[in-house]
């Protein structure tokens, strides 16, 4: 890999501002959080039991996403509402490209692909080749599928397709498919297969998954960002859902886009240039992202799942810029048509995130990035505390009726709710406030029933994800302890004198079994 110099024009400019802006945003975070606790302590009455202090510290691990997502919120709001051009106020470059500037940078279009039915990706596919031959900039373009697909009889069926739609492209979209032999690294892998075998042919890469959709104008608007802004290693777009005749799909999909507004403006508005990155839907520069954000391998050489995060993470320490573009014509996706899917997906989310640790102590990170990391472990370790702090809450009140004083649990409890949906509730007050927005959505009536269904699908869901990520994530815990107990043959031997998992064949034993010796414990060389 060859090594890249960080352009240094300007880095400076806004230091100043994100340094407040963050200083401001962990003041409030940090005395929303104590206030909350204080709150509860106050709830819990004068005399602070174990049982108490384990409801406090319980609550304590739930509060950092509440309470970030509503000051994300707050912030969101108030920049849509207040400043002349959101998008420019929280990404000063995005707002400075210009939209008829040539386009010069030579960018890779990556559909990465795993055992998924080619037609379904040619239908995505097509009209996004058709948008790009049509603005007359495609030469600048080159589509390449990615498959990383294991079953032999699809891709075979895969190699044909494909070929045909090269063929029929070749004169107005260059299209090259490749599939990997060997899966190692995922993702990640895949895309790390493209930049060894391609990477030096291209300025920029734009990384769409299997059932992503981004128009022609959205790549030219990334790339045309990217030009105008050398320092700029990664943008993110700002992904919206797919319509969908799927009723889990639409109502989620709804919910995501009432938060995912508000939320990414405000979180933008201080992060700043320690932005997220999402796995696709973005444009990278594929020179730094070659040289500085290969993935380290953990411990047991295992490969990162969630390669995403860790990739911006390093990409910013390397001194590049990673950005998120808050407008939401930049791209589609299809989210998960049943909640069994749904619930897959988040589990792998969760699996991959889990894996963050050992990154919070990596040199050279950006204290941002750090947090970003953590608040990513934060997001599924709630879950757990929720149901813990749901039981002993239980606990307590069968133990102790009468031990919540209510003159600070009912405030508590509305402060949390409060903070819990003041994503979703700022992008409604948005939505009502702009007639286009309200004609959009279907009409004010129709909006509103919208948002209330959802909030009751929300409610419904959200236990529904506590349970699984508990259940998951306390399988991980207790796999290390429970494969050394059960491989210990002292233990084995225990089980057998009590009589534990006892056959009849143990009671009574055949002849032919009368004369074998008790099996040996072997460890299995092939595991």
């Amino acid at each position: 890999m060859t090594s890249v110099s960080v352009p240094t024009a300007h880095l400076g400019a806004t230091e100043a501002d994100l340094a407040w802006r963050r200083a401001l945003f962990a003041a409030l975070v940090t005395g929303s959080m104590l206030g909350l606790l204080w709150l509860a302590a106050l709830a819990l009455g004068p005399r602070i039991s174990g049982l108490d202090i384990a409801l406090i510290a319980l609550f304590a691990v739930t509060l950092p996403w509440i309470v970030i997502g509503f000051w994300n919120a707050v912030i969101g709001l108030l920049i849509m509402r207040c400043a002349r051009d959101p998008v420019a106020t929280v990404f000063p470059s995005a707002g400075g490209a210009r939209a008829d500037a040539p386009i010069t940078l030579s960018t890779a279009v990556l559909v990465c692909i795993r055992n998924e039915p080619p037609e379904h990706v040619i239908r995505n596919l097509e009209p996004m080749l058709a948008e790009l031959a049509a603005t007359g900039l495609a030469t600048r373009f080159h589509v390449y599928v990615l498959s990383d697909t294991t079953d032999p009889i699809l891709g075979q069926s895969e190699e044909t397709h494909f070929a045909e739609l090269a063929a029929a492209w070749r004169e107005r979209v260059a299209i090259t498919y490749r599939r990997r032999s060997e899966n190692s690294g995922y993702k990640a892998g895949n895309i790390r297969d493209f930049c060894l075998r391609f990477g030096d042919a291209h300025d920029l890469a734009i990384p769409l998954d299997a059932d992503s959709i981004m128009p022609a104008s959205a790549m030219l608007r990334l790339v045309r960002v990217m030009q105008a802004d050398p320092r700029l290693g990664i943008v993110q777009a700002l992904v919206v859902g797919l319509p969908s005749t799927s009723a889990m799909a639409r109502i989620f999909q709804f919910g995501m886009r009432l938060g995912m507004r508000s939320y990414t403006i405000g979180s933008a508005w201080w992060q700043g240039d320690c932005g997220p990155y999402w796995g696709h839907n973005a444009v990278l520069r594929t020179k730094p992202f070659m040289a500085h954000c290969e993935l380290p391998l953990l411990s047991g050489g295992r490969h990162v799942l969630s390669h995403d995060q860790i990739e911006a993470v390093l990409m910013r320490r390397a001194g590049y810029h990673v950005r998120v573009l808050p407008e939401e014509d930049l791209g589609w996706e299809e989210n998960p048509p049943t909640l069994l899917e749904f619930i897959r997906r988040d589990l792998r989310w969760c699996e991959g995130n889990m894996q963050y640790w050992p990154f919070l102590l990596m040199p050279g990170l950006k204290p941002v990035s750090r947090y970003q990391l953590l608040v990513a472990i934060l997001m599924f370790l709630g879950s757990p505390a929720w149901i813990c702090l749901l039981l002993l809450g239980t606990a307590l009140a069968a133990l102790a009726p009468g031990s919540v004083d209510p003159h600070y649990g009912w405030p508590l409890l509305s402060v949390v709710l409060i903070m819990w949906f003041a994503p979703k509730i700022a992008s409604i007050l948005d939505v009502l406030a702009r007639p286009e927005a309200r004609r959009a959505f279907g009409g004010g009536g129709k909006f509103l029933l919208s948002a209330a269904i959802e909030t009751g699908f929300f409610i419904l869901l959200c236990p529904i994800q506590w349970c699984s990520h508990t259940v998951f994530l306390g399988g991980l815990t207790l796999a290390v302890p429970m494969a050394v107990v059960t491989a210990a043959p002292r233990v084995g031997r225990l089980l057998a004198r009590l009589g534990i998992g006892q056959l009849p064949e143990e009671t009574d034993r055949p002849d032919i079994l009368l004369a074998l010796a008790p099996v040996p414990v072997r460890p299995n060389p092939h595991v």
